[in-house]
C-alpha cells in the first residue's frame, strides 16, 4: 500500500509541474494567445490524485490536515474553473496567466508552508 501511495505523490507532484509548466508556457506566447489545455490537465491530474491521496490515507494510517487540504481544494477548483471558462474563447484577458500562476504558487506554499 505504501507503493501506492508513493506513486500518488509522484502523480500528484507531476500534476504541480504541469501547471507551473503551463504557466511558463503561457506567459512565453504572449497575453494574446488562446488559453493551454495544459491548465485543464494539470489541474486534474491534481485533482484526481490529491482525492486518491486523501480516501487512502486510512488504509496508509496518514494523518492529514483537512483545513489544508479543503483551501488546497478550493484553490484547485479556482483554478480549474477559470481554465474551463477560458479555454474555449480566442484568446485569454490579461489578468489570466497572473492570476492562475499567483494561485499555483499559492498551492504549492500552502503544500510545503503548512504543517
Amino acid at each position: 500500500m505504501e507503493f501506492v501511495r508513493h506513486l500518488l505523490v509522484f502523480l500528484h507532484l507531476l500534476g504541480m509541474a504541469m501547471l507551473i509548466g503551463t504557466l511558463m508556457l503561457q506567459l512565453k506566447v504572449g497575453k494574446d494567445a488562446p488559453v493551454n489545455k495544459g491548465w485543464l490537465h494539470g489541474a486534474g491530474v491534481q485533482l484526481v490524485t490529491g482525492l486518491a491521496l486523501m480516501l487512502l490515507a486510512p488504509l496508509t494510517n496518514q494523518d492529514y490536515n483537512h483545513m489544508k487540504l479543503g483551501i488546497k481544494l478550493l484553490v484547485l477548483v479556482v483554478i480549474g474553473v477559470l481554465a474551463v471558462l477560458y479555454v474555449t474563447k480566442d484568446k485569454a484577458p490579461k489578468w489570466f496567466s497572473p492570476t492562475l500562476g499567483g494561485l499555483v504558487v499559492l498551492n504549492v506554499g500552502l503544500a510545503v508552508f503548512w504543517a
